[in-house]
């Protein structure tokens, strides 16, 4: 890495501070990210949405040990001020480059780019690095990640209490989106072992990745998960950056002969599906303010059981709790949320018309032939 490496400025929207989050909630999303990387490449301000603010109240709990200054919005770059925040941009120069995805994703990179040891932080991107590459107007799972449920969060918390009885819509749809099976690359291998794994009765080893791999996981990093979950130990093997022997993986003969379409399926472990990525990175400071609002107000989460193991599974990620720690996130634990007093909330199975409405194209996915169908 060159030491003249040009300064680049990270410029994020402040509007006030609500507990242990800075809002729009796009800033805390930001800023957890820079937590979690280690990461102090970027130059950090803070632009003010509304009057000036004390900086007293901004670099003492904001951010931790991340330094942070106060600028208003005349002050911007040129560039900069025509863009929505979070934006980057060299110092001197003129390419900016804006919009929550597109910044975290550059965070990412910059940050494996100094140090290349930092290869768990690739992984954060995706398989083919395409995590949350494709923009909001024809991703809908970017634009869920991206817009809907930070906005959902947002509107949840600054409701009047009688409006915010209801679970709002686009948490229905993630906790439904936990739901489903999970597709990803290259999966007929593990399926196979998944298989051979419930055929054998497996419940203390996992053969996809061998008495070596497991032993590795550090006992405080997956505490609380059953060592029988394939998924979950797969997942945490990516992680970690383990690949498992190929040598003494080989599926029993009747097992290679199983039809694909007869192999069960993936069950979700992150947002994605079976690995930890940005996504799960940019969800969890939402979803901690919404369930540390729902505990507030006693309301049960017996209605996202998926959400709730997901959070939870989160905070087994290594990492996550020292940033959340540097970023003054009191993260929640499950036995808590479970405790809560039970009310009726709404059915999480379906997802409200009202979404729908919202988000015309939802059902749109993107790529060459349905955007020419869409076109025609």
């Amino acid at each position: 890495m060159k030491d003249n490496v040009a300064e680049e400025h990270l410029y994020l929207a402040f509007s006030h501070q609500y507990r242990d989050s800075i809002f729009p909630l796009h800033t805390s999303i930001s800023l957890f990210l820079l937590s979690y990387c280690d990461c102090k490449l970027f130059k950090v301000f803070l632009v003010p949405t509304g009057e000036d603010v004390g900086d007293q109240c901004v670099t003492k709990n904001l951010a931790g040990d991340l330094e942070v200054h106060l600028i208003s919005r005349c002050q911007l770059p040129v560039v900069v001020q025509s863009c929505s925040l979070p934006a980057v941009v060299v110092k001197d120069d003129k390419f900016c480059r804006a919009g929550l995805s597109v910044v975290l994703r550059h965070i990412i990179q910059k940050t494996f780019e100094a140090d290349p040891s930092k290869k768990d932080l690739l992984e954060l991107l995706g398989f083919k690095k395409t995590c949350l590459k494709a923009c909001a107007e024809v991703s809908q799972w970017t634009r869920l990640c991206e817009i809907s449920i930070p906005l959902a969060v947002e509107r949840f918390l600054t409701a009047s209490p009688e409006h915010c009885q209801a679970i709002p819509p686009d948490i229905l749809l993630f906790e439904r989106k936990l739901g489903e099976p999970v597709r990803v690359h290259n999966d007929d291998k593990i399926r196979r072992q998944k298989l051979q794994q419930q055929k054998a009765g497996a419940k203390a080893a996992v053969p996809v990745l061998g008495g070596e791999a497991t032993e590795e996981l550090k006992p405080g990093e997956v505490h609380g998960h059953p060592p029988s979950s394939l998924e979950l130990n797969v997942a945490f093997s990516k992680l970690l950056a383990q690949e498992a022997p190929d040598a003494i993986n080989r599926e029993a003969p009747d097992i290679r002969r199983t039809k694909t379409s007869d192999l069960p399926l993936l069950d979700h472990v992150f947002a994605e599906g079976l690995y930890f990525t940005v996504a799960d990175l940019v969800l969890l400071p939402c979803i901690h303010q919404f369930l540390v609002s729902s505990k507030k107000q006693g309301k049960s989460l017996v209605d996202l059981p998926l959400i709730s193991s997901w959070y939870r599974r989160v905070q087994e990620v290594p990492g996550v709790k020292k940033a959340a720690g540097k970023c003054n996130m009191e993260l929640l634990q499950l036995p808590e949320l479970m405790s809560a007093p039970k009310e009726q909330l709404q059915d999480s199975t379906s997802v409200p018309d009202e979404l729908e409405e919202d988000n015309e194209d939802s059902h749109f996915i993107g790529g060459p032939r349905p955007t020419m169908t869409k076109l025609m």
